[in-house]
């Protein structure tokens, strides 16, 4: 992320370094109110109390940024410069809320779940979610579009089944996770092996797979056996009877799936996230009127509005506050309801404190100050790995962004893995077994909010079932200790220093120089 558009900030003075103790203490701050936050609130805590101790370890982090020299005003132009790299993300978050809002209203998460009523078994539920959620994820090159629209349809599909949603939601985001890796459309997958240079995407994602096949292998087998041992909770609707209900509230047809389509193609031709989604949930609404007439009228409950104009008040609603089930049960009801912008703002609160608290951090130098007073200690391989796997998680933790536990582990080992003679795939590969697949589970981290925000479990719910995301980190520091795939340089095969480029904030990467327009 720190490429990305943040800000050195402005300096009065020649600021002091932060030292070990500046460093530590922000986070040991954040860990102890985080703690505080959970005791007392439990589960709850996401809904604000996690909120407020996040900001007020941001407020330590920018008093021990003034106490080393930086004014309060380049202080807060840090913030702002860390959270305004965030806006693509939030954007999307609250672009996926208004289109869960016109896909309840549309029929389209009524029909996938009827569909998956009909072809899917509690017996292999779990394995089926994941293989589908794994192949959408490689289509479209984003987990997040694939939680947010068949991940909502499959927890709300286990709900009726009497299943988990928590283990629904794990098998959700074990699938899109690997499904992300393995795809060439996917931002993180292209960016690391540009980051860490001297290899194709190509070659990253075949690198990979050592790591996330039997990660995901692994994880299927165990989603195999809770799906055989599971206890169908006596809260279950009979299947029969929930499609009937189904049948007579909505309007279920092939084309209730066309939003579905719409927003694969446009995923698949790499149009921008954003809009991509936007436009798939205003297509979604306007296609409600042709497919949900009744439905979207009664939405609307305005009976002195014509009917056109009632329809777009019915559009507006759904996508800013959410649609409202009415067919009468309560347990149906409840899957169809919500959705809407507003429902996302719990959310980006906790993206922007989180955000806010980074930005300081890495623009003080404080994170770099952390990483490398644990680099010397890294003597063997694995010790390495291990490192670099550390590093990627706890910036996840520190950070709250993905990209910046991606890019700044890139940037800082890419070096030391170099001059041990580790071709560069090697850290491409243990980068993303770690700061790509733990994000999703850290609650205020940007990936963890925006999956708890659209599945509707909390990350503390749904975190000991992400089976995909604990095992490939784990797969990844056994290949470090044991040597295993830590494909090295042969003698006199060592290519020359690349040429690196200077990015904004004065960091390197490799690559040609960059030229001025």
């Amino acid at each position: 992320m720190s490429d990305r558009g943040v800000g050195e900030l402005n300096k009065e003075s020649e600021p002091r370094p932060p030292s070990m103790l500046d460093a530590l203490l922000p986070v040991l701050t954040l860990i102890i109110l985080i703690a505080i936050s959970v005791y007392l609130f439990g589960l709850d805590a996401t809904l604000g109390p996690l909120q407020v101790a996040i900001f007020t370890a941001m407020a330590v982090a920018g008093l021990i940024a003034h106490k080393n020299g930086y004014s309060y005003p380049a202080i807060g132009e840090a913030v702002i410069g860390g959270i305004s790299t965030a806006m693509g993300a939030i954007f999307i978050l609250l672009a996926v809320g208004a289109l869960i809002g016109t896909w309840n209203m549309a029929g389209t998460i009524p029909t996938i779940v009827d569909l998956g009523l009909r072809l899917l078994d509690p017996s292999w539920f779990y394995v089926a979610v994941v293989l589908i959620c794994a192949i959408t994820g490689s289509v479209t090159g984003s987990s997040w579009t694939t939680a947010g629209t068949l991940g909502v349809a499959f927890v709300g599909i286990a709900q009726v089944m009497g299943l988990s949603s928590e283990i629904a939601a794990g098998a959700v985001i074990s699938g899109s996770y690997f499904g992300d890796k393995m795809s060439p459309l996917s931002e993180t997958t292209i960016l690391v092996p540009a980051l860490v240079g001297g290899h194709t995407t190509q070659q990253h994602i075949r690198t990979m797979l050592w790591t996330v096949g039997p990660s995901l292998g692994l994880s299927l087998v165990i989603f195999l056996i809770i799906s055989l041992t599971a206890d169908v909770s006596s809260s279950a609707i009979d299947v029969d009877q929930a499609r009937a209900t189904l049948g007579d509230a909505y309007n279920i047809n092939a084309a209730c799936l066309l939003p579905l389509v719409l927003l694969i193609v446009l995923s698949f031709i790499k149009f921008p996230a954003f809009l991509a989604i936007f436009f798939t949930a205003l297509f979604s609404g306007v296609l409600a009127i042709f497919t949900q007439h009744d439905i979207v009228i009664r939405f609307a409950n305005d009976p002195g509005l014509s009917t056109p104009f009632a329809a777009l008040k019915a559009l507006f609603a759904a996508m800013a506050t959410g649609f409202t089930s009415t067919t009468g049960v309560e347990q149906l009801d409840t899957l169809f309801s919500g959705g809407g912008m507003s429902g996302m703002l719990t959310t980006v609160w906790l993206i922007l404190g989180a955000l806010g608290f980074g930005a300081i951090m890495e623009q003080t130098g404080s994170l770099n100050k952390l990483v490398s007073g644990v680099l010397g200690k890294a003597k063997s391989g694995g010790a390495l790995v291990a490192t670099v796997i550390g590093t990627a998680f706890g910036l996840n933790v520190i950070a709250a962004d993905q990209y910046i536990a991606i890019v700044l582990p890139a940037r800082t080992f890419r070096v030391e893995f170099k001059r041990r003679g580790y071709k560069p795939w090697v850290l491409s590969r243990v980068v993303e077994d770690s700061g790509t697949v733990t994000s999703v589970l850290i609650p205020w981290n940007t990936c963890g909010a925006y999956h708890t925000g659209v599945l509707g479990v909390t990350t503390f719910e749904y975190l000991p079932y992400c089976f995909f995301n604990i095992i490939n980190p784990i797969l990844s520091l056994i290949y470090g200790f044991t040597g295993f795939k830590m494909d090295k340089y042969a003698p006199g095969e060592m290519p020359p220093d690349e040429e690196t480029a200077v990015m904004p904030d004065g960091a390197t990467v490799p690559g040609p120089a960059v030229q001025p327009l």
